[in-house]
């Protein structure tokens, strides 16, 4: 059983190792660390497993909907909490806990400031234990069930420019995922969501429990190999995650484009080796000399070689100084929603590769 209050330490475990388990997506360190301590200022919030709660208790998710590279994305603190007050407006349930929809620098403190907020816990079953580009693949498979309907709020924009926005959707978990990625480009990029509370026991069948509490250990390796310099973080990294550098060297290109709410693209990396990374927000695939060597859901991740710190594919700018870190999957806490050829498919037909069969 875990219980624990979270505190500025843990907040920056959290935010440092979820950078990690980003995989080039999942927001940036600044914002995540911003909200995550400002959440512990603003009330006591906690973190709980699963047998801290009851099986018929219910859990809401939070997320963030858009592109991480677009210019005119802007979503407060306050925007994510009005989010589930939105969305529990339209939908009265009593909610025992809030959930993240998959560990990142931002996207893994996702509902602490709820959860101060309102009350409740945070629990440790994020839907996914890495970063994934869409709302499906953070679904933990709700869609599969005959029948059912979603409800999603989402929130965001900037009111000075005329972008702010609130829309509350409920049909088909598809279509809402596809009206709340409309809704991030009318906003200017991103929006916050709340969505689809369940009970426990569905996260217990379906989510990534324990994934938290893995990206806070990442988090604190890196934390304590701070004073070893760059080299020191990633071999703590590497070492936490069992994974590998794959080449060190200096990023050759980037072509990046926003399109549909997604930044896709690829990063070229040129050390003793050259090789390529495909993303679409988060980084799908990683070759060299076209032979494939990683593949969603396995985790890509670039590390600075001046820091230690993970950079995003949003983040990614030529001569940049990196290691290419892969984790096999294995290594990781993966909720359902990455492990479903449909959800895959749909990564497949966005990047024109194959991420079924290798």
């Amino acid at each position: 059983m875990v219980r624990m209050r979270l505190d500025e330490h843990l907040a920056e475990a959290a935010v440092l190792g979820g950078a990690v388990l980003g995989g080039g997506g999942g927001g940036s360190i600044a914002d995540g660390l911003e909200r995550a301590k400002m959440a512990v200022r603003l009330g006591s919030p906690v973190l709980v497993s699963l047998d801290e709660l009851a099986e018929e208790d219910l859990v809401v998710t939070a997320s963030a909907v858009g592109a991480p590279a677009a210019a005119e994305k802007f979503v407060r603190p306050i925007d994510h909490i009005r989010a589930t007050k939105l969305l529990l407006e339209k939908r009265p349930v009593e909610l025992s806990g809030v959930i993240a929809n998959e560990n990142g620098a931002g996207s893994g403190v996702n509902g602490w400031l709820q959860a101060a907020a309102l009350g409740i816990a945070v629990v440790d079953a994020p839907a996914n234990g890495r970063a994934h580009p869409t709302g499906l693949m953070g679904a933990m498979g709700l869609h599969r069930i005959k029948g059912y309907t979603s409800i999603q709020a989402a929130i965001g924009g900037n009111p000075e420019t005329a972008r702010y926005l609130e829309v509350v959707v409920e049909g088909a978990l598809s279509a809402c995922a596809n009206l709340v990625r409309l809704a991030s480009v009318q906003a200017g990029g991103v929006v916050a969501v709340s969505r689809d509370p369940v009970t426990v026991e569905y996260l217990r069948k379906h989510a990534a429990p324990g994934a938290t509490s893995q990206a806070i250990r990442v988090g604190e390796a890196m934390m304590e190999a701070k004073g070893k310099g760059p080299n020191g973080v990633i071999q703590a990294i590497v070492s936490t995650l069992g994974g590998e550098i794959s080449v060190q060297g200096k990023v050759k290109e980037v072509r990046l484009e926003t399109v549909g709410g997604y930044d896709v693209g690829l990063v070229t990396v040129e050390g003793d080796r050259k090789v390529e990374l495909c993303f679409w927000n988060e980084f799908m695939t990683l070759e060299r000399e076209g032979r494939r060597i990683a593949t969603f859901p396995d985790l890509i991740t670039l590390l600075s070689l001046d820091t230690g710190l993970p950079v995003s594919s949003a983040e990614a700018k030529v001569d940049l100084a990196v290691a290419v870190l892969v984790v096999p999957r294995e290594n990781l806490i993966l909720g359902e929603g990455v492990r479903l050829p449909e959800t895959l498919a749909e990564a497949e037909k966005a990047i024109g590769k194959s991420l079924l069969t290798v």
